[in-house]
């Protein structure tokens, strides 16, 4: 089996808080997730091995956004997102 067979995996945004290194403005930024959650049941036709890995999976979310531009008119520029983690567990 594949990891992909143990969650239930969807796109999500949140909103974070992060500064321009160009202009130094903050701003509310909307950052794309992908959402795995952990299924309540191991699927059909699973073994031992399977049964392992099941049991040691949680559920985590992925970060999609990497560059983000910048929300000041005069600036515009893109800009690397470094304050937040690229993986996040639930």
């Amino acid at each position: 089996m594949e990891e992909r067979d143990f969650f239930d995996e969807r796109p999500e945004a949140r909103t974070h808080t992060m500064t321009c290194p160009h202009c130094g403005q903050p701003g509310e930024y909307e950052v794309q997730w992908i959402v795995r959650r952990k299924k309540a049941q191991l699927p059909r036709g699973a073994d031992d091995r399977d049964k392992a890995r099941f049991a040691k999976a949680q559920s985590y979310m992925v970060r999609r956004d990497d560059p983000m531009g910048c929300k000041n008119i005069r600036c515009r520029k893109r800009f690397d997102v470094t304050g937040i983690q690229s993986v996040a567990f639930l």
